[in-house]
């Protein structure tokens, strides 16, 4: 009986071992898992306490074109870093890169490469940003559509913005004169459509009725019987109350700018002098980002990467 009951207590002690072994690699395997749970919150309690540290101010000037696309990131940005305050003016690209080299604002928006508006060594300190794709299309009142003028060939365009070409009737409209709706000469949207609308012909200036308020110059349109102007896309994306005008047979549209066929769009620029500090830095990158690249689309810009050419 003694050897059956030290057998039984053997066998009994081997068996609270074998369960003992298992509990203990079950509790090693738990702490693991604990952790990555933990370290998981960490970087998320992080990401937030980041978020919510960065705080500061941005000034920015430049493309009325470009505004509305500053404007709607710059409210989105607000939404993530409620503590960084930023204002956008417009003025022209050519005052937007004049106070980003003085050092007024941090950033400078432009439609052309600031070489085009300030001297060798003013440019050479600016830093350029590259963010979108814009888009320039040529507007008339509708009694002008109405009539019969929807499309434009090059060469009636340049005569019509030249002043060669005064009279609807010309190029197969109503018995109206034409009213140019123009832009200062420091409007970089009117170096865009001077260059690839135009073909670099000097555009004629109509001075009681010019403006580098692409929201002005659209109502300025809108208003007058006769008028014809150019804006970005951006402004046309609601109801304008203005018709669009195709060059030589191709409307001006995102899917014609993507796939080569439409001359009249640029490369849209943010300048800062020097690298950009933390909190203007974060606002450009977020502008670039792929998860805002989504939104550029529905404003009327567009996405440089889906861009079949890079040259006109």
């Amino acid at each position: 009986m003694k050897k059956k009951i030290i057998a039984m207590t053997l066998s009994a002690v081997m068996a609270i071992g074998l369960f003992t072994g298992c509990g203990q690699t079950g509790e090693s395997e738990a702490p693991a898992e604990t952790q990555a749970a933990e370290s998981g919150a960490q970087n998320e309690t992080q990401a937030a306490q980041d978020e919510k540290e960065l705080s500061g101010t941005i000034t920015a000037a430049g493309s009325s074109a470009l505004k509305p696309l500053a404007d709607d990131a710059a409210n989105a940005f607000a939404e993530l870093y409620p503590d960084v305050a930023i204002t956008i003016d417009a003025g022209g690209s050519g005052e937007g890169l004049k106070q980003v080299a003085d050092g007024t604002v941090d950033i400078g928006n432009s439609d052309v490469e600031a070489a085009e508006k300030l001297d060798e060594a003013q440019a050479a300190e600016l830093v350029d940003h590259q963010v979108c794709v814009i888009t320039m299309a040529p507007i008339v009142n509708p009694d002008v559509a109405e009539a019969g003028v929807t499309d434009l060939s090059k060469e009636e365009l340049i005569g019509i913005f030249t002043g060669e070409i005064t009279n609807w009737s010309e190029v197969g409209g109503p018995d109206e004169s034409i009213v140019l709706i123009t832009r200062p000469t420091s409007s970089g949207t009117r170096a865009t459509f001077q260059k690839y609308a135009l073909d670099g012909n000097e555009e004629a200036s109509n001075a009681s009725m010019e403006t580098d308020d692409s929201g002005v110059l659209l109502q300025n349109v809108r208003d007058t019987k006769g008028a014809i102007g150019y804006v970005a896309l951006s402004y046309l994306v609601d109801d304008p109350g203005v018709a669009t005008v195709a060059i030589d047979g191709v409307e001006p549209t995102l899917e014609n700018t993507y796939n080569g066929t439409y001359p009249v769009w640029t490369f849209e620029h943010m300048y800062t002098k020097g690298e950009p500090n933390e909190v203007v830095g974060a606002f450009l990158e977020y502008i670039m980002s792929d998860e805002y690249g989504a939104q550029m689309e529905t404003l009327g810009y567009g996405v440089s990467s889906k861009m079949t050419t890079t040259e006109h």
